[in-house]
């Protein structure tokens, strides 16, 4: 099997890495080629189909999108440009040559007015640009013909990377107290077992084509996020002092782009077709904390 990953070089690219060579061949692809055995500019979508139907890999495994959230406020264009038109150019191109196309979308494709965890096919309905552009995306893939699956997930960091475990544990170290929003609920994932996943996904081979959740299980807060980073961290020695961690509510903290209030994904779908059961939000930050902790060579 003939591998393609776009996005080589980010949280989850950088963990698929590791895991999808044990399917076949994998050939990777980052924005400037830096590290990779190709360059893939998701600036230039065009030239994305024009690569895959060079390669013609068996599975193409699209790791990149534009998620500053607050910035795509300002910069719809290019936040579409990556997150919706690339995507459509890719699977065009994975139906030309009957590639399987894995891609990755988000909670933020709902509007977080759901009382209970939102479901594949519960209707779709984005705040923001960012959700907008993403949810885009998916239409784009399905409407294109091709073999996909769609992965919606959510809250994604890692051990390495710019992410919200690596800013609370640098405000830790900088500061006695940190306020964090408490009134936004939604599940952390670690993006080494969201590659994991991916990597089973890949070999069980799809029923069909489709949507399916992948998050981690459990629910908490922004602010219980971080109290739980805190605790973790600091029971893993990563932390010689542990600030205090106050609530701080959305209308306070005023940002460009609306955010979900709620956005649990529900994962039973998920569990049903591949067997893949997640794992608790809290465990999945230990294992990313012991992970720092031994890259960190403590």
């Amino acid at each position: 099997m003939k591998l393609l990953l776009l996005g080589g070089n980010g949280q989850v690219g950088r963990e698929l890495r590791r895991g999808l060579p044990a399917l076949g061949t994998l050939l990777v692809a980052t924005r400037d080629g830096a590290q990779a055995d190709v360059m893939a500019d998701f600036d230039a979508p065009d030239a994305l189909g024009a690569l895959v139907r060079r390669i013609a890999p068996d599975v193409v495994v699209n790791a990149v999108a534009h998620t500053a959230v607050d910035r795509a406020e300002r910069e719809p264009d290019a936040a579409f440009r990556v997150n919706a038109r690339a995507p459509g150019a890719i699977a065009q191109a994975c139906a030309a040559t009957g590639a399987l196309l894995v891609h990755y979308s988000t909670d933020y494709v709902f509007d977080g007015s759901a009382s209970r965890p939102y479901r594949e096919d519960d209707a779709t309905a984005p705040l923001g640009v960012y959700g907008a552009s993403k949810l885009a995306g998916e239409n784009a893939i399905r409407a294109s013909g091709a073999r996909h699956a769609i992965l919606r997930t959510a809250w994604v960091y890692a051990a390495h990377g710019r992410n919200f475990l690596h800013t609370m544990l640098r405000l830790a170290a900088e500061c006695d107290e940190l306020r964090v929003v408490a009134d936004q609920i939604g599940v952390p994932t670690p993006a080494a077992w969201l590659a994991d996943a991916s990597a089973r996904i890949i070999e069980q081979g799809l029923p069909a084509s489709g949507i399916w959740h992948l998050a981690a299980d459990g629910a908490t807060s922004w602010h219980g996020f971080a109290e739980a980073i805190m605790d973790e961290a600091r029971a893993a020695g990563l932390l010689a002092y542990r600030p205090q961690v106050l609530p701080l509510a959305t209308a306070d903290y005023p940002t460009p782009a609306r955010r979900p209030g709620y956005s649990v994904l529900d994962t039973g779908k998920l569990r049903r077709d591949f067997g893949i059961v997640p794992p608790d939000w809290r465990a999945g930050l230990r294992a990313t904390l012991q992970e720092l902790r031994a890259g960190s060579g403590g």
